[in-house]
C-alpha cells in the first residue's frame, strides 16, 4: 500500500525563512525542510494500481502557473486544544481552483472526493498534549509576510511514517501549464 498525498514545495528562500521562525515554543514539534510543504490533496493508502491511475490522472490537470505569498499565521484546534501552528498564504483563490482540478481528476480514478473545507497552509509544528503557550510566538511574528513567489508545477508524494517522524517522497511532478 502506498499512502500518497498532493502537495506544492515552496522554493527553499520561502522554506529558509519559515525554517528561521521556529523556535520559542515549549513542546513543538518543527516541521524539517523536507516536510515543509502546501497540501493539496490528502489521497491515503491506496494499491499500487491505483497509485498509477492516480498519477496518470494528476498529468491532465491544466492551469497555468500563478503567484502567492506567505501572509499570516494561524493555528488549527480541537476541544480548547492547539495541535498545529501554520503559516498561511495568499491569494486563496488559485490554489483553490488547483485543488478542485486535482480532486475532480482523482474522483474520476475511483477515490471519494474530498469534504473538508481546503484552506492552503504550510504547516510549521505539531502539539501534544504538553505544548507550551503560542501567545508570545504569535505576537512575534504577527507581520508574517514575504515577497510574492511563483507556482509553476506541483507534485505526487508517498508518505513513510517512521519512529522519527514523516519522511516524504516525490514520485511524480507536474508542471502548471494552460490547456
Amino acid at each position: 500500500m502506498h499512502r500518497l498525498f498532493v502537495a506544492i514545495r515552496p522554493p527553499l528562500a520561502i522554506r529558509a525563512r519559515l525554517l528561521d521562525l521556529m523556535e520559542g515554543v515549549a513542546g513543538a514539534r518543527w516541521q524539517d525542510d523536507e516536510q515543509l510543504h502546501i497540501t493539496l490533496r490528502f489521497i491515503g493508502e491506496v494499491d499500487g494500481h491505483q497509485a498509477e491511475d492516480v498519477a496518470a490522472a494528476l498529468a491532465g490537470v491544466r492551469q497555468p502557473p500563478f503567484e502567492i505569498a506567505l501572509n499570516a499565521l494561524g493555528k488549527f484546534g480541537s476541544r480548547g486544544r492547539v495541535n498545529t501552528l501554520w503559516a498561511g498564504v495568499a491569494p486563496r483563490e488559485p490554489l483553490a481552483a488547483l485543488h478542485r482540478k486535482i480532486d475532480h481528476a482523482l474522483v474520476r480514478t475511483g477515490l471519494e472526493p474530498e469534504r473538508r473545507a481546503y484552506l492552503p497552509h504550510i504547516t510549521l509544528a505539531r502539539f501534544g498534549r504538553e505544548a507550551g503557550g503560542l501567545d508570545g510566538f504569535m505576537a512575534r511574528h504577527a507581520g508574517l509576510a514575504s515577497p510574492p513567489f511563483t507556482i509553476s508545477g506541483f507534485g505526487l508524494y508517498e508518505s513513510h511514517l517512521t519512529q522519527a517522524g514523516a519522511h516524504y517522497e516525490l514520485i511524480s511532478a507536474y508542471p502548471l501549464r494552460s490547456s
